[in-house]
Formats: structure tokens, C-alpha cells, sequence
């Protein structure tokens, strides 16, 4: 398998109609509050769920209203007409439009004669011990329903196993935004790479990325240009980072959730608490605001960033109607400020119908940063 499938930008269903041919199962799921884990140790295939390339929302606006996110209305679209088929669907209570998705979705599959397995993780949005413990009996309940479903009970040797994988290629993205931080990778690039992660199983994408990063580790670093990091809403779409790039930047970091923050630091695997283990790391990970207190815990770990990649200016993107960034720059900008660390602030669809004003306002930006 070529690692050029990293940067096929569109959905591929390749890899999910391989597996489900074999008689597995697939199941999708969109906000990272869902471990991954739990589903590769019920030999099930993970599937996250995205909106790239998706210019036509039409048939979901007819269950989601225009108030929603259209990130969310355009998952429910490739769900509607069959870009994704899958055997049910996960979801965690990350966002309210993320959860909108599997409600519209349980109700329209059985409307069809499609009942599927659906299921909705409760994950608190502060963390505590009384927290971590709950959470922790969640993802335990979710892993029975789920070992029944696909006929593999969920072990603690099968968990230690998978951590075994998504560890692996946590480190092997750690070394991709090595070379980002040495300007040997484009932030384009970069996002793509994170991206193929949602179409391939682990083992597929683990080989990819050994591939690509044998071959990458010989580059050139490219010629010398502002130096950005990009944060903020669900960005599924790396030709939003290429516009940006072509008009002379280089985005070194980010902090997205279908980039850095899908990934994150590895799973410290306590052997006489391993459900435990997997609750602690992913209710305690800073992937987003939708916590109500790990707002400082974020902004440093974003102003950190900047120092690690040496980066000039942030460009804050946001989704229109998103409830966990929508109003975050208000609390972020002044510490940024107090680093030295300019912000553009943009707000953007999923549908990126708006390029030309993007180019415009990030080659302005740019010039700044330049002078």
C-alpha cells in the first residue's frame, strides 16, 4: 500500500468494505471522546466520522435546523446517502450538534428498516475522581453491548492490545509534527495525514505512516516563510490550510481536533485498572472548551505550542454555530497577547464557499507578520 493514499483527500469506503466483507463489523464515530480502543478490542473497525468535501447538506437540513453546525448536517448527509455504510454508530455527548447527528440518525435508520447499533457515551464535562468514575462505567457498559454485537467479548488483554496500537501511532504522529516543527512537512500535508487516519484500520495506517515517514525524514526543509499555527472548530478540509499556505505561510501546529488533539500523548496502562486507564487519559485530555474547567489547562498547552514550533501568528478558525468555540477567543487572545503573539480570528461553513475572502485575510495577516 502507497503512502500516497495519505493525501487522497476524499473519503475513501475502501478499507471499511474490505473489512465488513470479511464479516466484521464497522462502526463510526465523530467527536474523539469515543475510544478507539474499546472497538478495536471488539475486533470492531472504527470509523470517524467527517464532512470533507461535502458542498450539498440539503437532505439533512431536513432534520437539523439551520441553528446546527453544518459539519454536523453534513456527516448526517454522507450518513443519509450512503457515503458511509456502516453497522451503527458511537457517539459521545461532546457537542450538542455532534449528538444531534446520532439521535437523527437512530431515528431515520429504523424509519428505513436499518436498525443499527447506536449508543451514547455520557462524558462529564469536568474532571474529578467521581467523574473519571463514572465515565469509567460508561465506557464499560459500552464495551459489553459492543463485545455482544460483534460476537468478541472485550478483555483487558484485548484493551493492552489495542493501547499497544494507538500508542504506536501516537508516537509515529509525534514524528510527522517533528518534521512539521522542522519545516520538512506542510501543514497541509499534515492534516491530510491525520485525516487518512479515519478511513483506514489501525494496522493500514500504522503502515502508511512508517511508509511516509522513511521517505519524508530525507526532505529539504521548505524555504523560509511566516511561521502559523491553526486552531479552533472541527477542520476536516485541508484545502482551508492550503489557501492559507500558498499565500506565503507555513502552519506548523494546531491544535484541531482532527489533527494534534485526535491524537495526543500515549496511554499510560495501569494493568490492575485498564478500563480505568483508558477513562482517566480521555476525560482528562485538554481536546477541546466543552469542559467547563480546562480552559487555562488548554490556552497554556496552545501558547506552549507556539514556543515548540516557533510560531509567529495563530489563525482561530470557527464554525459558524459552534457551541464549544464559538466564543473562546474572548478568553484566549489576552494570553496570547501577553506572549507577543498576534491572532486572526475567521469563521467559516464546512462547505468552504468563501476561499477568496480567506486568501485575502490570511495574506494580509501574513504580510503583517512579515514586516
Amino acid at each position: 500500500m502507497s503512502y500516497e493514499k495519505l493525501f487522497e483527500n476524499n473519503i475513501s469506503s475502501e478499507s471499511v468494505k474490505a473489512w465488513k466483507a470479511s464479516g466484521k463489523k464497522a462502526i463510526g464515530y465523530v467527536c474523539c471522546h469515543v475510544p478507539t480502543e474499546i472497538l478495536i478490542a471488539a475486533d470492531i473497525m472504527p470509523v470517524r466520522l467527517r464532512a470533507t468535501n461535502c458542498v450539498d447538506s440539503s437532505d439533512a437540513e431536513a432534520w437539523m435546523s439551520s441553528f446546527s453546525c453544518s459539519f454536523a448536517r453534513s456527516i448526517l448527509q454522507y450518513l443519509m446517502n450512503g457515503t458511509y455504510e456502516l453497522d451503527g454508530l458511537v457517539q459521545s455527548d461532546g457537542c450538542m450538534m455532534a449528538t444531534r447527528i446520532l439521535d437523527n440518525w437512530e431515528h431515520i435508520s429504523k424509519k428505513n428498516g436499518k436498525e443499527q447499533f447506536v449508543y451514547q457515551v455520557g462524558a462529564p464535562r469536568i474532571t474529578n475522581d467521581t467523574t473519571i468514575a463514572y465515565y469509567k462505567s460508561e465506557l464499560q457498559d459500552l464495551a459489553d453491548k459492543l463485545g455482544a454485537f460483534s460476537g468478541t467479548k472485550v478483555t483487558d488483554d484485548a484493551l493492552k492490545a489495542a493501547i499497544a496500537k494507538t500508542n504506536e501511532i501516537r508516537d509515529l504522529i509525534d514524528q510527522v509534527y517533528d518534521l512539521r516543527r522542522e519545516a520538512k512537512v506542510s501543514g497541509t500535508e499534515a492534516l491530510n495525514i491525520t485525516l487518512a487516519h479515519c478511513d483506514y484500520t489501525v494496522d493500514e495506517y500504522i503502515a502508511l505512516l512508517k511508509e511516509f515517514l522513511a521517505d519524508a525524514k530525507n526532505r529539504k526543509p521548505i524555504e523560509a516563510r511566516a511561521r502559523l499555527m491553526i486552531i479552533g472548530s472541527a477542520l476536516d478540509n485541508p484545502e482551508y490550510i492550503k489557501v492559507i499556505e500558498e499565500k506565503g505561510g507555513l502552519v506548523v501546529a494546531d491544535a484541531l481536533c482532527f489533527g494534534a488533539k485526535a491524537f495526543g500523548d500515549k496511554i499510560a496502562v495501569d494493568d490492575a485498572d485498564v478500563m480505568g486507564s483508558i477513562a482517566k487519559y480521555y476525560l482528562t485530555r485538554n481536546t477541546c472548551p466543552r469542559s467547563l474547567d480546562n480552559r487555562p489547562a488548554i490556552h497554556k498547552e496552545i501558547v506552549d505550542a507556539c514556543k515548540k514550533f516557533d510560531v509567529q501568528g495563530v489563525i482561530y478558525e470557527k464554525m459558524q454555530n459552534c457551541e464549544c468555540w464559538g466564543g473562546e477567543a474572548y478568553y484566549l487572545e489576552p494570553d496570547l497577547k501577553a506572549e507577543g503573539i498576534p491572532m486572526l480570528q475567521l469563521e467559516r461553513e464546512e462547505h468552504m464557499a468563501n476561499a477568496g475572502q480567506l486568501a485575502i485575510r490570511a495574506e494580509a495577516f501574513i504580510e503583517m507578520l512579515d514586516k
